[in-house]
């Protein structure tokens, strides 16, 4: 519930008498006469019992079991007076006092005020349940499940029935080993106190589980979100995805192009496609939620174009006609989605069908000039200050600049996660967070990364001369 003992005080122009035992903090969950009342119902939420001065001094004065019972609420008295106070003082009582004296007035106030909280409860969790059911629509258990993070403020983790990790969002792929354990009762100690378990599927046949952790003072908000997430990732993770194969398919088949030569040219003859130079495309998007390589397929279909696309990690690479580039650049920047979740396309130059890899290795350079701009649209012909230089550079010349960064190789003579890690800091424009988020890795982890690069080259990321030495260095390495 939003409303704690504060807010409702400050609305009933009362004033809070509290002995250390309940914080003022605490959520409220219901409000009862005196005559109605029980028992709490739960220990972390405060009931709230109505009554005269009278009806309370007697009550408190005659002991028992109701009187004990009653230590454990917060009564809402309405009277004042030095005798009250000292009475709800002496005897351990958590009250509000107001100077409102009729009782009935009193808890027809309060009963409006929860249910008026109650509503707009409910009404955060109907449109939260919306929300959820239309991006599992465009993103599937992935896009459901950093939403769901979004929503509640906090982190979750979805695993499968055996405790393997199936997508985790927020600050949850911290928290997966915590997340097992209480799934699964394990009997190990916890690092995160306060996380919520929701089986995905029924007792007898489990497809999961969903643990969250929420930062909102809402926990029964996020309860009833997270049980409703729960729900939908059971229908998800249920329904076969027939695109799969498909997705496959053009995983294959992007391969052999990048491999190039006559299997290359073979196989676009095989496929319908029967010119001879296309034009690579590199996209992204700056949500999960959006399922991008659905986009991007359902405007090939419109410009009657093959499907010559795959994705990796959320960034769409994929191959057009050179006529049909001008029509993919108009749908990214009139997608809808802008400004909001702002899309990122790098169009490189035309190339044989046989030699793919160099008009790919400008996509991507020009990929990452529009996210570091960011720009809609970008275009490999369109940036001649690192064309032009190292167009103009020998093959020698050219090995001597990228050799720069040989030090970054792995064991194998290969470049690897290091250098991929500078070129997308460098293309994040060295955005820390950004940078993180877009390789998918803790900030911390991002900084060990690029330390590490400085060490290793000798160049430092402070320094706008290396920065620049080491982005023209990796230009010239892709070429």
């Amino acid at each position: 519930m939003a409303r704690d003992l504060t807010s409702v005080a400050r609305v009933l122009g009362g004033e809070l008498c509290l002995d250390g035992r309940v914080d003022a903090s605490t959520p409220v969950d219901a409000a009862v006469r005196l005559d109605e009342f029980a028992v709490v119902g739960h220990p972390s939420y405060a009931t709230l019992v109505v009554a005269s001065v009278r009806a309370i001094e007697a009550t408190i004065l005659a002991g028992g079991e109701r009187a004990t019972a009653l230590t454990y609420a917060v009564l809402v008295v309405g009277g004042d007076g030095d005798e009250l106070r000292a009475l709800l003082s002496d005897k351990g009582f958590c009250a509000i006092v107001v100077a409102e004296a009729d009782e009935e007035l009193l808890h027809a106030r309060l009963v409006a005020l929860l249910a008026a909280d109650q509503a707009a409860e409910d009404r955060l969790v109907t449109t939260g349940t919306k929300v959820l059911t239309q991006v599992a629509r465009r993103g599937g258990a992935q896009a459901v499940v950093a939403q769901l993070a979004h929503r509640i403020d906090g982190w979750a983790v979805l695993l499968d029935a055996h405790g393997q990790t199936i997508t985790t969002a927020g600050a949850g792929g911290l928290h997966v080993k915590d997340a097992v354990t209480v799934a699964f009762h394990r009997p190990v100690r916890l690092r995160h106190r306060g996380l919520q378990v929701h089986v995905v599927g029924s007792d007898e046949d489990v497809t999961g589980y969903l643990v969250i952790s929420s930062r909102n003072a809402s926990t029964s908000r996020s309860r009833d979100l997270a049980s409703q997430a729960a729900a939908l990732l059971d229908l998800v993770l249920r329904t076969h995805d027939y695109t799969g194969t498909e997705r496959l398919g053009r995983e294959v088949m992007v391969g052999t192009l990048l491999a190039g030569g006559d299997p290359a040219v073979a196989l676009l003859r095989r496929w319908g496609v029967h010119e001879l130079s296309l034009t690579a495309f590199v996209l992204t998007a700056r949500s999960r939620s959006l399922d991008l390589e659905r986009l991007v397929v359902r405007w090939l279909d419109e410009l009657g174009a093959v499907h010559m696309v795959t994705v990796e990690r959320g960034t769409v690479l994929g191959f057009v006609r050179d006529e049909q580039t001008d029509a993919l650049a108009e749908r990214v920047q009139n997608s809808g989605v802008a400004p909001r979740l702002p899309l990122r396309l790098g169009l490189g130059t035309p190339a044989p069908t046989d030699v793919l890899t160099r008009s790919v290795a400008e996509a991507r350079q020009a990929h990452e000039v529009a996210v570091a701009d960011g720009r809609d649209v970008v275009r490999y012909r369109a940036l001649p200050t690192v064309a032009y230089v190292l167009d103009r550079l020998d093959p020698v010349d050219g090995g001597r600049l990228a050799a720069v960064l040989d030090p970054l190789r792995d064991a194998d003579g290969s470049h690897g996660d290091l250098t991929v890690t500078l070129r997308t800091f460098l293309a994040q424009n060295g955005v820390w967070g950004m940078a993180a988020e877009r390789l998918g890795v803790h900030r911390q982890t991002l900084t060990n990364r690029i330390r590490r690069v400085e060490d290793l080259t000798g160049l430092s990321m402070a320094s706008p001369d290396d920065r620049a030495a080491a982005w023209l260095a990796l230009r010239a390495l892709e070429r």
